[in-house]
């Protein structure tokens, strides 16, 4: 038995120094939990939060400022800055203003895309494109009130996902 609790020990204190051998080797390595931190610049924070708490399901966790707010989704946190707000919203050096818009989003997977485009579109949102199909999935543009970009994305159903729907 005190050969098992040796072990036990001599297991664990080996993960133990894995795990601290990923994190010395890779900086950047996630710890299990640890969120990920996208910001967007946005014209209008207020316009900004309502978008993103009512109709993707955002939480608003921090609004300390005019120009700023903290929002989270899961793992996801989604820092909003107005143009000229903060330090991230400040001018380049060489005058560029932070704007928002262009091509990159992160990508918000939903069960059924149709029934979730057709329900933001009731809502009044706007999409950058109609529905893509593909052949590893589904997805579609959406746009924020500044023009930011969000992908919906829904995976393709396996038969596997069809036989548990039966």
């Amino acid at each position: 038995m005190k050969y098992f609790f040796l072990a036990l020990l001599l297991i664990s204190a080996g993960a133990r120094a894995q795990s601290n051998n990923n994190t010395m080797n890779n900086p950047l390595a996630l710890s299990p939990g640890s969120k990920v931190t996208i910001r967007y610049i946005v014209q209008d924070v207020d316009a900004a939060v309502k978008f993103y708490t009512e109709l993707l399901g955002f939480v608003l966790d921090m609004r300390p400022a005019p120009g700023f707010a903290a929002l989270s989704r899961g793992n996801l946190r989604l820092l909003m800055n107005r143009p000229g707000s903060g330090g991230t919203g400040q001018s380049m050096p060489d005058g560029t203003v932070p704007q928002p818009g262009g091509w990159n989003r992160f990508q918000i997977e939903v069960e059924d895309l149709k029934a979730t485009i057709s329900s933001l579109k009731a809502k009044g949102a706007q999409f950058r494109n109609e529905l893509v199909k593909g052949y590893g999935g589904d997805q579609i543009l959406l746009l924020d009130p500044s023009g930011n970009v969000i992908e919906l994305f829904q995976p393709p159903h396996t038969p596997k996902d069809a036989a548990s729907a039966n």
